[in-house]
């Protein structure tokens, strides 16, 4: 899988069909053979180089597919064979694609916001009252969103320029849909924090500076599945 969404990120970010054509070497466009797609030991036997031409491959491949691990690995761990493990195993996939294309590019596909909008609707329906699973998925994105947006637009007419970029915002909504309020409300500051420590690392710190908030969104999804409602009932309970 982490093989797959590299290749579907990286097809999404320069514009090729995702559905058609073989893998191949992105410097000498070489077709791959199945000897080259080996996740994580591919890249080191080849010692990040391609086989054809010598280009260098990138390392944020084998980083991908170990990430793609480490979070399928976590969420069954979590979840166990359930329904909860599905929706977390599909979210957690089309993070991993739209922050790949963040981190290259700097936008956000919508084709991969409105995959995880309607792999929520999906799932939803076998739940014992989906009606009501759809109500409370569409509440907790909306109870985040929408003051956000607000308070984007405003900052933006003070500043005079973009705070936030609307792929963040669509990105955010859809990942709203998985989770109730309270926990949207401690992704977004996660996301927050997050997002501080990669704009850091980036160099990209400085006032105005843009930089990806894709990744740091799906960092914090990925911690609010696993650790966000034992935190949040800590929380809670030092007050009631």
């Amino acid at each position: 899988m982490g093989s797959f969404l590299n290749c579907l990120a990286w097809r999404l970010a320069h514009g090729e069909a995702v559905s058609k054509g073989r893998s191949h070497c992105p410097a000498c466009g070489h077709t791959l053979a199945a000897r080259d797609l080996i996740p994580l030991f591919s890249w080191l036997l080849l010692r990040g180089r391609c086989r054809y031409c010598g280009g260098r491959i990138s390392p944020r491949y084998p980083a991908a597919e170990l990430v793609t691990a480490l979070a399928y690995v976590s969420v069954a761990a979590r979840y166990g064979l359930t329904l909860d493990a599905l929706r977390g195993l599909v979210l957690l996939s089309l993070l991993i694609a739209a922050s790949l294309v963040d981190l290259e590019e700097g936008w956000i596909p919508d084709r991969l916001v409105l995959a995880g909008i309607g792999a929520f609707v999906l799932l939803a329906l076998p739940d014992a009252a989906p009606l009501a699973a759809l109500g409370r998925g569409l509440f907790g994105a909306l109870a985040v969103t929408l003051p956000l947006l607000a308070l984007v637009l405003l900052a933006d007419r003070l500043l005079g320029r973009e705070t936030m970029g609307g792929g963040d915002i669509k990105l955010l909504f859809m990942l709203g849909l998985y989770f109730d309020w309270k926990l949207n409300l401690l992704l977004l500051i996660a996301a927050c924090l997050l997002g501080l420590g990669l704009a850091l690392i980036l160099g990209r710190a400085r006032p105005g500076a843009p930089f990806p908030f894709g990744p740091a969104l799906a960092a914090a999804a990925w911690f609010v599945l696993l650790a966000g409602r034992g935190v949040l009932d800590w929380y809670l309970g030092l007050f009631f």
